[in-house]
């Protein structure tokens, strides 16, 4: 029997201290570096702490996913630091996000690389441990490198040009050092992940210790990727120049001709079995995601109000099409709908299947109870007291066996995609038609098309194929498909950035009221939860000013802030 073993990150494995995300402190405060470098197990424990920083969202921002500062949900917390994301009390001193952090995982990973090139494990030579050491020590490098290139793309996605160490610096140094052009960094980005891609295997199955959750040939190629989008999108591609468009698609469709993936039509989350995850960022046992997130009847009143909850907007909901393929829109005169199907009574039966898993409403069923949130339902509750603001709960990642009765209770592992398959098939779909502004292009360098490729992810979720020849209107489809295939998966934030698309999507949230008449008969009312503020700069980060105070060379701040 083979046995996997999963890399968890935990922090706690190793930890460093510093005065300055981009100096360097060269011991753990148990050993030298020297000493570390001489083993090989103490050596891997040095890339595992590597891989510490990977971003994932579980609640990244005072308990707030991401997406609560985006159309697709609203914070329970009323003070919550996410709240400024979108009231207009976000500001250089008020960072918020700001993720300086990751440079934390850049200098561990510099540091790492330039201590392995001493690594010497000789003496070992007629260890029965030791063929295999060396060869997992062949990879270490490139999974260093590859995750210091996806700090250096979650950095450039915040800030545009962006300080890029290649060495473990000094305080002074880390005080000094300047930024780096946008497009230098994805070129950068992009030729480590090359190197990365023709090193690493395409899985450790069948590796030494079968290890999942490790850097692979995938990751890497998904990394550039997923870089070049970005560099081809309106953001930072506001000319939209064709070619930027063409090296996305390609950098696409070199991992859909690998054949290493393949769209599942069951439950990603949490399934780290599944053909379609190229990455997870794997975790211990814990049952905090549902404290927060649970509806609060299921809490067992073991989570404090109001709710550090994240909660589905409206607006996301309207973008969950009926099983045929037709659109449903909660409007102020109540549901609109052509489908001959759809019941304005149960207006969440016979959605998009993906809807089931990515939220909760009412009527839905839930740990053997049916959500009800209609005035005076078991689920209607203030928000002060842990009720939902916009009449629906997060479904998305949630382990329905968590249980918090006591003497009964139940904890999981929560494992978070940080890349699948589906988000190179829509990479592909969107990037070729921005490149040949036809939705059924194909050349001898592209036999695939855009369409093919959107209906490939459509069909795998139990939908209808769409033909849309109209370029700007298959955009609109994509960017929907966008949004329902990746709910709650840290996309819908960052989309809006490089769609440019905030101005129009980000300046009202809504929710949803339901009364129940003595007969039964619900009624749907579209409630309007919040006015938002949204402005320009808020499609990049501001550079923390305490950053700045330390190191002039940051300069200029980026525009508005």
């Amino acid at each position: 029997m083979k046995i996997k073993h999963i890399i968890v990150a935990c922090s706690s494995i190793i930890a460093f201290a510093s005065c300055n995300y981009l100096d360097y402190d060269e011991t753990n405060g148990l050993n030298t570096r020297e000493d570390i470098y001489r083993y090989f197990d103490k050596t891997k424990q040095m890339l595992t702490h590597v891989y510490t920083y990977m971003p994932q969202d579980f609640g990244v921002i005072g308990g707030a996913m991401r997406d609560c500062a985006s159309d697709d949900a609203e914070f329970g917390a009323t003070g919550g630091n996410i709240q400024d994301m979108t009231n207009g009390n976000w500001s250089a001193i008020k960072t918020r996000d700001d993720n300086w952090g990751l440079y934390e995982g850049v200098r561990a990973a510099n540091e790492f690389l330039q201590s392995l090139e001493d690594v010497d494990l000789s003496r070992y030579e007629y260890n029965t441990n030791y063929e295999n050491w060396m060869k997992q020590l062949g990879y270490f490098p490139y999974e260093a490198r590859v995750l210091r290139a996806h700090y250096f793309f979650e950095l450039a996605r915040r800030y545009g040009d962006i300080a890029m160490p290649l060495k473990t610096l000094t305080t002074e140094e880390a005080n000094a050092i300047g930024k780096t052009p946008f497009e230098e960094v994805i070129r950068f980005i992009v030729s480590e992940c090359e190197d990365g891609a023709n090193n690493l295997p395409a899985t450790y199955v069948g590796q030494p210790n079968n290890e999942t959750g490790r850097i692979t040939k995938g990751f890497a190629m998904a990394v550039k990727s997923k870089a070049l989008l970005y560099a081809a999108s309106k953001q930072h591609n506001p000319s939209n120049n064709q070619e930027k468009w063409e090296a996305s698609a390609k950098a696409a469709y070199d991992i859909i001709k690998t054949d290493l993936y393949r769209l599942d039509p069951n439950e990603k989350a949490n399934n780290i079995s599944s053909p379609e995850v190229v990455l997870f960022h794997m975790n211990g046992n814990s049952a905090a995601f549902e404290r927060n997130n649970f509806p609060v009847r299921f809490t067992e009143g073991t989570r404090a109000t109001p709710a550090t909850a994240t909660f589905p907007s409206q607006n996301l909901v309207n973008a969950f099409q009926t099983i045929k393929g037709y659109a449903v829109t909660l409007t102020d005169n109540g549901w609109e709908c052509e489908d001959p199907d759809f019941n304005p009574q149960n207006p969440y039966a016979n959605r998009d299947p993906r809807f089931e898993r990515t939220i909760l409403a009412n009527g839905m069923s839930f740990k053997g109870s049916e959500i009800a949130v209609y005035k005076g339902g078991s689920d209607y509750t203030s928000v002060s007291e842990g009720g939902s603001p916009t009449g629906y709960f997060l479904r998305k990642y949630i382990q329905e066996t968590t249980s918090f009765e006591a003497d009964k209770e139940v904890v999981n592992k929560h494992h978070w995609i940080v890349y699948r398959y589906a988000e190179t098939l829509l990479t592909y779909a969107e990037s070729m038609v921005m490149a040949f502004k036809n939705p059924q292009y194909t050349n001898s360098d592209f036999p695939k098309s855009a369409e093919w490729a959107l209906n490939e992810v459509r069909t795998n979720a139990g939908m209808p194929t769409v033909s849309i020849t109209d370029p700007n209107e298959f955009m609109k489809a994509l960017q929907n498909e966008w949004r329902v295939e990746f709910a709650f998966e840290d996309h819908r934030f960052w989309d809006i950035r490089r769609w440019q698309i905030g101005e129009d999507t980000q300046k009202e949230l809504y929710g949803v009221s339901i009364e129940r008449a003595t007969d039964g008969t619900l009624n749907f009312q579209r409630t309007l939860y919040k006015s938002r503020t949204w402005n320009q700069r808020m499609y990049l980060y501001p550079i923390p000013q305490s950053e700045l105070f330390k190191n002039k060379n940051l300069n200029p701040q980026n525009t508005g802030w």
